[in-house]
């Protein structure tokens, strides 16, 4: 049967109202930045000032009274002198946090991968601490044009003396920050964390799917519901070119309950989509204009790949660092080794969480959505291969790979899973035998690995 011909998207599926995930998208959006902190810190000195002014005009005229100890500045010209003072040195401090903060970003492109700029843009110290100068700035220039010949407003420039106090406190943290987040050890152990924290999310969100074969309401079998997909559906094309940065699932089956048709997603969140390529089917047919427009607002493509709904995007830079730590131009053979325990563990975790159908449904328990569920043999498989290739002669990484793969294996809870553990463990122990000139480096990963496929058949 010919393929009907794609229905071009259009914007009034969406309803007001309806965007329930995109918020997500946009919080770790404006969390990738520098500059939505120290905005926010900026209001909030503004805000301050503008308290802090009303005391002194009520003291001024008498309303209220003030401790003797803030009479900071004797006269207008003293607290004006303070005030410049506070404000150049300040600025000059703020020159030197964006300088560390570009060196930083340098040494990290060139130590770690340009994709870990990303973690480091993200890293909320730097942010705030670029914040807490920039709002001590603010503060200072704010009290400064309030002075006038008559008027000293003492409690605000005493206020601005603490905050110059508070800055040395967040320019000694920030030292200490950037000596610690720039290590190794604690750049793979961050990026873990974005690892497992999106698995988790991945996981959870795999919780309310539907993993029987059948489709609850009606009775039509999943394979009878691909094949009316497959042979009745509605191709709708991708309108932009980029990688998927997120997926709205809960608005997706939303608008596939109001049209009463079913989604087929052809792509997941980390995927390259080419503007004009298959995006989705939908089914029947009377669905599609409806549904058409959902998918175009509830897919975000970008230049690169984030961590939302893509852990494997965490992986690669794992497995970035790891190949980089063993080519010879590094040669960090425990960087590598360390990249491989973390690994171990992002994989124990979604070995732990099961596997889906990848099946969405709507509140009257129909199937509305179906869309690649995480796929726990690539995620293996981009965890090892690099790695397996890069440290093919070295005994140590042949190793550290076997305790692995005995760690996932202990948590895997379907026979494909173990299947996808073990095929890697063969190929380990081919590339030890063909490429490790010392027999004794060959019989220990040899003991590792019939342990290994040992505890795979008792399991």
């Amino acid at each position: 049967m010919s393929q009907p011909d794609p229905v071009r998207p259009t914007t009034r599926a969406i309803k007001p109202g309806r965007r329930r995930l995109l918020p997500t998208w946009r919080r770790d959006s404006l969390r990738t930045t520098l500059w939505l902190v120290p905005a926010i810190l900026v209001v909030g000195v503004i805000v301050l000032f503008l308290a802090t002014y009303a005391i002194d005009r009520a003291a001024e005229r008498g309303q209220i009274g003030v401790p003797s100890w803030v009479e900071a500045a004797a006269s207008p010209d003293a607290g004006r002198q303070i005030l410049i003072a506070i404000a150049a040195a300040v600025i000059t401090v703020i020159g030197v946090v964006f300088s560390v903060t570009i060196l930083a970003l340098t040494l990290a492109s060139q130590q770690f991968g340009p994709r870990m700029l990303r973690n480091f843009v993200r890293d909320l110290g730097t942010q705030l601490t670029l914040g807490f100068f920039v709002a001590t700035f603010v503060y200072a220039i704010l009290a400064l044009a309030s002075i006038r010949t008559t008027f000293v407003p003492h409690v605000t420039i005493t206020i601005a003396l603490a905050l110059v106090l508070g800055d040395l406190l967040v320019l000694i943290y920030f030292i200490h920050h950037i000596a610690k987040s720039i290590q190794l050890p604690e750049v793979i152990a961050s990026i873990a964390r974005d690892l497992n924290e999106s698995i988790d999310g991945e996981y959870h969100a795999a919780d309310e799917m539907a993993v029987s074969p059948v489709v609850p309401a009606s009775g039509t079998s999943l394979r009878e519901l691909l094949t009316r997909l497959e042979e009745e559906g509605v191709p709708v094309p991708a309108t932009a070119s980029g990688y998927l940065q997120f997926v709205g699932r809960d608005e997706l089956v939303a608008i596939a309950s109001d049209a009463d048709g079913v989604i087929w997603l052809r792509y997941r969140a980390g995927h390259f989509v080419s503007a004009g390529s298959l995006l989705a089917t939908v089914w029947p047919a009377s669905a599609a204009p409806l549904v058409a427009g959902g998918l175009a607002a509830a897919h975000i493509t970008g230049a690169q790949r984030t961590l939302l709904q893509d852990p494997i995007f965490a992986i690669d830079q794992l497995v970035e660092i790891a190949i980089r730590a063993l080519s010879p131009a590094v040669n960090d053979t425990f960087s590598a080794l360390t990249c491989i325990d973390w690994l171990s563990d992002g994989l124990t975790k979604a070995a732990a969480g099961g596997s889906t159908e990848g099946l969405y449904l709507d509140r009257r328990g129909r199937v509305r959505l179906i869309a690649p569920a995480p796929d726990f043999a690539r995620m293996v498989n981009r965890s090892f291969d690099k790695i397996r290739q890069a440290g093919r002669s070295m005994p140590a990484v042949a190793i550290r790979l076997m305790e692995s793969f005995g760690r996932v294996l202990a948590h895997t809870t379907t026979a494909g899973q173990r299947d996808a553990i073990l095929r890697q463990a063969d190929m380990v122990m081919r590339a030890s035998e063909e490429a490790i000139p010392e027999p004794n480096d060959v019989a220990d990963v040899r003991v590792r690995y019939d342990r290994l496929t040992a505890e795979a058949r008792a399991t």
